[in-house]
């Protein structure tokens, strides 16, 4: 049967009735003041604003759940931190996390806007509504900024994640470990810590920042061994393939031949193509069984950074700070006689923005290879400080930009939870330090390298002291014992020692 224009009109007028009767059965807030305070109250205690113009069932459907969801979020955010990091090296965790965000960005929006449009007066002057208008806009931008902002890095941070940490790789020297146990049979994990000057990407680099930190799974304690760029004759293992081609280390003939240990990384894949088998980075496998061998210890991944970018890193972690012992040359080159054109002038707590860093790491004129692997090992350090979570997050995306630009690893994806839980133990701990230098031990062109192998060893499990051999309480700190520097030649690093102390501000006179 066919609606009539008159029974269409009827039910229109009986709706439209119903709706006002409904509207009239609301309370509502008096004038434009009382209207902007019960909205701005339902921002921040979502569903107040329903109970207050009398929808009380809906108003605890929205709260209760509310408060239930801040409270237990503020008590899992304080007493599971470990667990909130996870999720920060976990994409599909964060995919959800940001959809989530969204979710509640859209409703609690909605409920904004439904409580203003609920407790304003039926009668009010036209300017109220631009007002109001205007008041909720500002309002709702305020409750979404930091939602927003949070499904953005939640998105900036699965994206890096994916970049750096890939987990279909193929490596010629990554332990076979699984995420549920990420160790093995291993009481230390070795990562090996590069710096070269080019692309992460490319081949064609030479890695002069070589470093392998030792840290025990335990209890985070951590030694920093440092290599010479310069070293010679570098071993591989003896069941590696490289072991065959160059059974007496890494070495040749020729007037043009490179073979220091900061040329592995660049010849070796080059000269040898396949030779380790299937490896997305054969220069970093070749590296990592040359630096095993040398030290004596499985290197079990590796981290390469591009130094040029490193700038960006400090920039985006607005800077570091250090001490300066002694003046820091910005430039020159000492063979070719060239003057730096500036210097980093000495003091305490030194604050340092990208660039600067930058030169405090690789400044060499009027220096050598040892000072700046000893300025090298303290930059890390002071980074790993200023390493606060707080800090990180407000400079988030501009770490994660520049991070996937200048880093490359083969740690898998499926590991970082582990390794979350490792560096969480390792910031905790002080930073020991050995730096292998020129000595009457150790000669980075003819290296002993069972004498290295001992001295690896002792520092990663030193001997208890004995009542017949008590430890020495001289005026010779272990610390001047391994920094100090001899005629020509420098001293023994027989002794790990603390990366504070060394790096502590102690001009050179």
């Amino acid at each position: 049967m066919t609606e009539t224009a008159a029974q269409r009109n009827q039910r229109n007028a009986a709706r439209s009735q119903s709706g006002r009767s409904r509207r009239a059965d609301l309370r509502r807030a008096q004038g434009l003041p009382g209207t902007l305070g019960i909205t701005a109250l339902s921002a921040v205690l979502p569903g107040s604003g329903f109970i207050f113009a009398g929808r009380r069932t809906l108003g605890l459907l929205v709260l209760l759940p509310t408060l239930l969801v801040a409270v237990l979020g503020g008590w899992y955010a304080a007493t599971h931190v470990r667990s909130l990091l996870r999720t920060a090296v976990d994409p599909d965790r964060l995919t959800i996390l940001s959809v989530a965000l969204i979710t509640l960005l859209v409703a609690w929006v909605a409920v904004v806007v439904a409580t203003y449009r609920m407790v304003r007066p039926l009668q009010r002057p036209r300017w109220h509504n631009y007002v109001g208008a205007a008041f909720v806009v500002v309002l709702c931008l305020l409750v979404s900024a930091p939602l927003a902002v949070g499904a953005r890095y939640s998105m900036v941070q699965a994206d890096l994640v994916n970049s750096v940490f890939q987990q279909h790789t193929h490596s010629a020297t990554r332990p076979t470990v699984t995420a549920a146990d990420p160790w093995g049979d291993q009481e230390r994990v070795n990562v090996l810590l590069l710096g070269g000057d080019g692309g992460v990407n490319r081949m064609g680099i030479r890695t002069d920042t070589v470093i392998v930190a030792s840290m025990d799974v335990d209890t985070g304690e951590t030694v920093l061994f440092s290599l010479p760029r310069n070293l010679m004759n570098v071993p591989f293992p003896e069941d590696s393939p490289l072991h065959k081609l160059y059974p007496h280390g890494f070495s040749g003939d020729g007037p043009d031949a490179e073979y220091m240990l900061n040329a592995i990384y660049r010849n070796v894949p080059a000269m040898h193509p396949g030779v380790l088998g299937r490896t997305d980075n054969p220069g970093a496998d070749a590296l990592k069984l040359g630096v095993s061998a040398a030290l004596g210890i499985d290197v079990d991944y590796y981290l390469l950074v591009n130094l040029a970018g490193f700038e960006q890193i400090v920039d985006a972690m607005g800077g570091v700070t250090v001490n300066i012992n002694e003046p820091i040359p910005i430039g020159g080159n000492t063979d070719l006689g060239i003057e730096p054109k500036d210097y980093l002038e000495p003091g305490p707590d030194q604050h340092l923005n990208g660039f600067e860093a930058l030169w405090f790491a690789r400044g060499r004129y009027g220096s050598d290879d040892y000072e700046r692997m000893e300025r090298q090992r303290c930059m890390i350090d002071a980074i790993v400080d200023k390493a606060e979570p707080v800090n990180l997050l407000r400079r988030y995306q501009e770490l994660a930009k520049a991070g996937k630009e200048i880093l490359r690893t083969d740690i898998p994806q499926d590991l970082l939870p582990a390794f979350v839980d490792l560096l969480l133990k390792v910031k905790d701990q002080e930073l020991e330090s050995v730096v292998f230098r020129s000595s009457e031990q150790f000669t980075p062109g003819d290296p002993d390298y069972d004498w290295v192998h001992a001295t690896v060893q002792e520092a990663i499990d030193p001997p208890e002291p004995t009542h017949a051999q008590p430890a020495s309480h001289d005026s010779t700190t272990p610390e001047q014992a391994t920094l100090q520097p001899a005629a020509g030649a420098g001293t023994s690093p027989d002794q790990a020692v603390e990366a504070a102390d060394s790096c502590a501000y102690d001009p050179v006179e």
